[in-house]
């Protein structure tokens, strides 16, 4: 059973992107609270939050909220909004929960132990699914299922049909999805020479315009010997 866990919470009168801001600048996280008759907004110490959070590999966890210090509500956290750079809470949603009724959940994945396709047949593990779509009561409810992959071979494949879990949890996910998968390295693809040219040196392209300018610039100086030397015969005179 999922360890128990508790926030304290108030009513939040106000809303809106500036109430909200104003709100974590004075240490408080904005959230709602989603239910069968409506939703309610609320505000977490942001402290006591994010203490929670550090102490969870997953953020798919069942609480139980204490509002106002009466009533208190079993909730599953849906979602958390963080900033885009820095990844801080931003936002939370709840969503009510009976203890008695199954819920549908999403369970991250987590491999275990090392595969003989990478350690004896020098192939590479690739995790294909992240996340298994389940269905359970909220009291069975896991931070994440941990799947033995130490017998997968290379070329092999595990399939979601493959998994074996407590039958206290009804897999949802497709069971053709893979799930992780040995493959061998990828060659470093290296190009051939074409025929023919082994050793030739690279030839450098003509300039046309280049050698144009040349032939003129020779082709004048021609032009102007003549002329120089009549000029000079006519100095001695």
């Amino acid at each position: 059973m999922a360890k128990e866990i508790k926030l304290a919470a108030s009513k939040r009168e106000v809303r809106g992107t500036s109430a909200s801001k104003v709100l974590r600048r004075s240490g408080w996280l904005p959230a709602v609270v989603y239910g069968e008759n409506g939703s309610r907004s609320i505000q977490i110490n942001r402290r006591a939050f994010d203490t929670m959070l550090h102490h969870h590999t997953s953020e798919n966890l069942i609480v139980d909220l204490s509002i106002d210090g009466g009533e208190v509500v079993k909730a599953l956290l849906r979602d958390v909004q963080h900033e885009a750079v820095m990844g801080g809470v931003l936002h939370a949603d709840f969503i009510e929960v009976s203890m008695t009724r199954k819920m549908r959940v999403t369970i991250p994945i987590t491999l275990k132990g090392e595969p003989v396709g990478v350690s004896q047949q020098s192939g590479i593990l690739e995790q294909v699914l992240r996340e298994l779509a389940v269905e359970c009561l909220p009291g069975d409810l896991i931070e994440s299922f941990d799947v033995d992959v130490a017998n997968l071979a290379l070329g092999h494949t595990l399939m979601v049909r493959d998994l074996v879990l407590d039958p206290k949890f009804t897999i949802l996910t497709s069971g053709d999805v893979a799930v992780a998968t040995v493959v061998a390295p990828r060659e470093e693809k290296v190009e051939e020479p074409v025929p023919g040219t082994e050793g030739a040196e690279a030839v450098q392209p003509e300039v046309i315009g280049k050698k144009k300018e040349e032939g003129e610039a020779a082709e004048g100086a021609a032009k102007e010997e003549p002329k120089k030397k009549e000029e000079a015969k006519k100095e001695k005179k």
